[in-house]
């Protein structure tokens, strides 16, 4: 995989230099992922890069403390603002000036602190199965579980294997549910919404990308999201879960969204895949 340096990244305050793995799929218009908790490997990409890559680049980097890159002996309090900057440091290095960013899951957070803090960077902005407050009851357990990794399911502890390392795997999922029970915890205190109230100034064209069955969402949490972003797209994939881009129900329709809301966002560039003849 490619490498970018950078001379210090606010993900890995630790780090200098600070270096970031990356792929980049296909030409034309650039669209950015940033990858879930978990990293980029735990919800394949295959088939939306498959759909993008004839009209659009597609570059997926690996956060510091994920994949190929630096890696860090935990996440920053306030980890999704963090990794925001280190972004924006990734799209000097890489010279793109403006590009769209996809985000999934925590990478939507990250997605939307972008579009936020550096809206002269962002062209588009999707937020996939996004999370938009620290009040996750329904989600305690989970990010509990997440402290002991080695009851995930056999082929996810593969995925992770091959993704960060045999060595490394079970800290990036136990770094990601120490940071989100923290969240959690204020969350409890009061202090839930993670952006401060300051998700109405995304003003890049938005696509809200949901499954309506995501266990990761509380109720009323997507509709607070909406009221936020009242000129976003929005689509709801009828009984999909967390990852609607390779959800078996749903990813026909989701990379379809998500393909037609990138052409339009780029001027007509892209096209949208074939309905599945399924």
């Amino acid at each position: 995989m490619p490498i970018a340096t950078l001379p210090a990244s606010p993900h890995a305050p630790a780090a200098r230099p600070a270096r970031i793995a990356y792929r980049s799929v296909g030409e034309g218009p650039p669209v950015l992922f940033l990858h879930g908790g978990w990293g980029a490997g735990a919800y394949p990409l295959d088939g939306a890069l498959e759909a993008l890559a004839p009209s659009f680049r597609v570059i997926v980097p690996d956060r510091t403390g994920f994949g190929g890159s630096t890696p860090t002996p935990g996440l920053v309090d306030g980890f999704h603002r963090a990794a925001a900057g280190e972004t924006a440091l990734l799209l000097d290095a890489l010279e793109l000036p403006e590009v769209a960013v996809w985000g999934h899951s925590d990478g939507a957070v990250i997605a939307a602190w972008l579009a936020i803090d550096r809206p002269e960077r962002v062209r588009a902005v999707v937020l996939e199965a996004g999370h938009f407050t620290g009040h996750k009851p329904g989600s305690l357990e989970f990010f509990r579980a997440g402290l002991e990794p080695e009851g995930l399911p056999e082929s996810l502890q593969a995925a992770l294997a091959r993704d960060h390392g045999e060595a490394r795997w079970r800290k990036v999922v136990r770094a990601g549910a120490e940071a989100w029970l923290r969240i959690l915890e204020r969350g409890r205190a009061g202090d839930a919404d993670l952006f401060g109230g300051r998700l109405p100034e995304v003003g890049a064209p938005a696509l809200l990308l949901h499954g309506d069955a995501d266990p990761r969402t509380e109720p009323g949490e997507l509709a607070r999201a909406q009221a936020a972003l009242p000129a976003a797209e929005v689509k709801l994939l009828a009984g999909v879960g967390h990852a609607p881009h390779c959800s078996r129900r749903g990813s026909v329709e989701a990379i379809a969204a998500l393909s037609g809301f990138l052409a339009r966002a780029s001027g007509g560039a892209g096209r949208s895949p074939a309905p599945d003849p399924r």
